[in-house]
């Protein structure tokens, strides 16, 4: 129970490594917001946390995190349920396919704010409200943490997904950056990659045979990784075991990135 009285929100929670992320937060004590676009995916992973528990620990707040505007009313909404905020999960993200020199500016645009614009937003706002929470000193006696999720395309550039793999090497960059800015009053922040995962998002993707075979070969434990496995590490890295870590990137790749 390392998140006993601790409240969490996890945005991109309505499936994949959201959903299993809030999942095992609110399996370790914690109360979990799920936040994400689509309402009835929130609903459904949100009763099926609360099934696991003898009292509701899952709420939900639809909201796109790429705009301000909702952005700003899940700050609001976090400061007057909760009155405060200790765990805070940027998982939101996507990706799609395409040639740099095909891209257009409306598909850059989407993916930058998606993956990198929503950690941007979100940190900005929640963190103020972690802020408020935490006083000051930096002695490790209180648990807060910002755990934003980036990618293993943000240390290897990958073909084909020049929007993606800049913007998750730009949450990398982020992370750092507001790791130096919260140390101050005790806010962690630190940053996990996953390699290939298999999620509802590259459920597709995995269906061609070929794909996955190269992936097999190009990884050192010559598989897909599974989405509880990146929450564990998330998990790990917002919890008070990781209380002398901060600006870090954990990369979770099978053994990508040595092969």
């Amino acid at each position: 129970m390392r998140f006993s009285q601790s409240i969490a929100v996890v945005t991109g929670a309505g499936s994949g490594i959201g959903k299993a992320t809030a999942m095992r937060l609110s399996d370790e004590g914690a109360k979990v917001l799920l936040v994400g676009r689509t309402k009835g995916k929130l609903e459904e992973a949100a009763a099926e946390i609360n099934a696991r528990h003898t009292i509701p620990v899952a709420d939900i707040f639809p909201a796109d995190v790429t705009v301000e505007e909702d952005v700003i009313q899940l700050a609001m909404y976090v400061k007057e349920q909760y009155r405060d905020l200790h765990i805070l999960i940027n998982n939101a993200g996507g990706s799609k396919s395409s040639k740099l020199l095909d891209t257009s500016e409306a598909d850059w645009d989407m993916i930058q704010h998606v993956n990198l614009k929503s950690v941007f937003l979100v940190s900005k706002y929640l963190g103020k409200v972690m802020e408020e929470g935490a006083g000051s000193g930096n002695d490790g006696s209180t648990n807060r943490a910002i755990v934003n999720v980036a990618s293993l395309s943000g240390h290897q550039a990958g073909a084909f997904i020049p929007h993606y793999s800049s913007a998750k090497a730009g949450v990398i960059s982020l992370t750092k950056s507001l790791a130096l800015e919260l140390a101050a009053v005790g806010i962690r922040v630190n940053s996990v990659s996953p390699g290939f995962i298999e999620t509802p998002l590259t459920e597709d993707g995995l269906q061609n045979e070929k794909f996955v075979k190269s992936i097999q070969r190009n990884t050192a434990l010559e598989r897909v990784g599974r989405a509880e496995e990146i929450s564990n590490v998330i998990t790990f890295a917002a919890s008070p075991e990781a209380s002398y870590m901060t600006g870090t990137d954990l990369l979770v790749d099978g053994g990508w990135l040595i092969k």
